[in-house]
């Protein structure tokens, strides 16, 4: 009996602990990260927007959102995602030369893992 109070009370500790650090962090909750554009125009921009939910318990700040080369252009909010609101980011992609592509997006912040990747592909025609 009393090994199984003891027992208890560290899974109750633990899980105390658990809720506790969460609610100090921000944490992204994405829509989705992934975008296929599918069948694209050469040198006609396109546009994903990624959208996303604070769900910790602190303001989410991004210090920094970039692509992975000078063809994606990135928009991000400047200011604090309080907990429990919603916020997006754009990824312009202005394609250059034919044939399938694959890009990142590369958001640093405040919340959990301190980077997310986002990714956008698809297949640019002349």
């Amino acid at each position: 009996m009393k090994r199984t109070l003891i027992f208890a009370s560290v899974l109750w500790l633990i899980a105390a602990g658990v809720l506790i650090a969460n609610s100090l962090l921000a944490v992204f909750k994405w829509d989705e990260t992934v975008h296929d554009f599918g069948k694209i125009r050469q040198s006609k921009p396109v546009v994903a927007e990624f959208n996303f939910t604070n769900r910790g318990g602190v303001p989410l700040v991004i210090s920094n959102a970039r692509g992975s080369c000078g063809c994606t252009g990135v928009v991000f909010p400047k200011e604090a995602i309080m907990p429990g609101n919603s916020g997006k980011i754009r990824a312009t992609f202005n394609a250059a030369s034919v044939g399938t592509f694959n890009k990142t997006v590369t958001v640093e912040s405040n919340a959990e893992g301190g980077q997310a990747v986002l990714t956008i592909k698809g297949e640019v025609t002349p």
